[in-house]
């Protein structure tokens, strides 16, 4: 079993949805809470996220984005060192980690911790992102949005350190 050594910089839930269901109109303001740990439930989300019982078997339960993506969008469209431009939550994803190439996790099983996930898919940037973040910033993050997982066991998951260990692989299985 391969495991990774990777930091949780950031948890992040919101109640409701901003931008999903809002198209050709303005989005809402359901701020990104930023918490220290969150429940996992295996195959309905992260307790008090917006996606938790979103439909079933939804491919979206939890979603990563990785912490240097967010510094090339600072420096990209903000200016080297800037990191008071835009919040990483402006992204509206769950989990922020340092040190996970997350793409290489779809079609894989993993876990973190006591918890048990299945990398379904990127999690590709809408064009909201170029309201949200900066115009632009929507073409930018294409193939490097983060990954939507399905959770596979309860157990709960916190910001620091963190091992990741791949459990199964079968890349071709991703729906």
């Amino acid at each position: 079993m391969d495991q990774t050594d990777f930091h949780i910089d950031h948890i992040f839930i919101s109640p409701g949805h901003n931008f999903v269901g809002h198209h050709g109109m303005e989005p809402d303001a359901h701020a990104m809470k930023r918490v220290d740990s969150v429940e996992c439930v295996a195959g309905r989300g992260l307790v008090g996220d917006r996606f938790f019982d979103y439909k079933p078997d939804w491919k979206g339960q939890v979603t990563f984005f990785d912490m240097d993506v967010y510094r090339a969008v600072l420096d990209e469209f903000f200016g080297k060192g800037d990191e008071g431009s835009i919040e990483p939550s402006a992204f509206r994803r769950n989990v922020l980690t340092t040190g996970l190439d997350l793409n290489a996790l779809i079609g894989r099983e993993f876990s973190i911790g006591d918890v048990e996930f299945r990398g379904v898919e990127e999690c590709s940037p809408c064009y909201w992102m170029d309201r949200a973040c900066a115009p632009g910033v929507h073409g930018f993050l294409k193939g490097r949005g983060g990954l939507r997982a399905r959770i596979l066991s309860d157990g709960h998951m916190a910001a620091g350190p963190q091992k990741l260990a791949v459990i199964k692989t079968d890349r071709a299985d991703t729906r």
